[in-house]
């Protein structure tokens, strides 16, 4: 998604400074925030290119300000009123008892909406698929190792795994990894549409023109669709 939230990130905002020996998590609500996106894909509430755009979607001002765990919280609460587990006033009446004993579901809450595709795992297979966006064959690749090609250029309000500094870029097919979920269809409810996922090698040059580091390069893995053979 362009913008702020582009998965390429955006110049002007500094280094990434680490912090030495960081913990996974940083308070205990993290860890239950982890607990809570990880067991909503796993009974497939929701997918992972869903969870992605959910959090591309919350305004700039609150995406470039909140920590990351702030980031999956926003996502899991806009997922959960979207998907009719809960409404937005119930997550605000909870939000507002501060996890004091109120914010258990009362009487008056009525039971916890059903949401189809959402239920107990019952097998290591549903949590494989879950878990993975790898799907089997369902045609041939356009593309061999080796082929030249070049990015398309296009810019789009929904998620899209193309990086903006990525596109329309000349490159090489470094190496093919099979077929997988198409994040710019999956995202929007529109289906899997598996296809066929490319590791693509482009030089610093051309990404980065005479900002780029001679002598190296980049390789990004890219579906299908981002992808066109390179006539130049």
């Amino acid at each position: 998604m362009d913008g702020v939230h582009d998965l390429g990130g955006m110049h002007g905002f500094g280094p990434v400074v680490r912090e030495q020996n960081e913990p996974t998590f940083h308070a205990r609500w993290e860890a239950i925030v982890a607990a809570m996106m990880r067991s909503a894909r796993m009974h497939r509430v929701f997918n992972i290119d869903e969870f992605r755009h959910a959090i591309e979607r919350m305004p700039p001002e609150e995406y470039l300000t909140a920590t990351y765990y702030e980031r999956w919280l926003a996502a899991v609460s806009r997922l959960a009123v979207e998907k009719g587990l809960t409404t937005e006033q119930e997550l605000e009446r909870r939000a507002a008892a501060g996890g004091t004993g109120d914010a258990s579901p009362s009487a008056s809450s009525g039971p916890s909406p059903s949401v189809p595709g959402a239920g107990a795992v019952s097998d290591q297979s549903a949590i494989t698929v879950a878990a993975t966006s790898f799907r089997p064959a369902t045609g041939t690749p356009r593309f061999q190792v080796g082929d030249p090609v070049v990015t398309i250029e296009t810019h789009t309000k929904g998620h899209t795994r193309l990086p903006r500094y990525a596109r329309g870029k000349h490159g090489v097919v470094h190496a093919r990894h099979g077929f997988h979920v198409f994040p710019d269809s999956s995202a929007h409810g529109r289906g899997e549409n598996p296809q066929p996922l490319y590791s693509v090698r482009f030089e610093s040059d051309e990404l980065w023109g005479s900002s780029g580091e001679l002598s190296q390069a980049v390789y990004l893995d890219l579906w299908e669709g981002y992808l066109q053979p390179d006539r130049a």
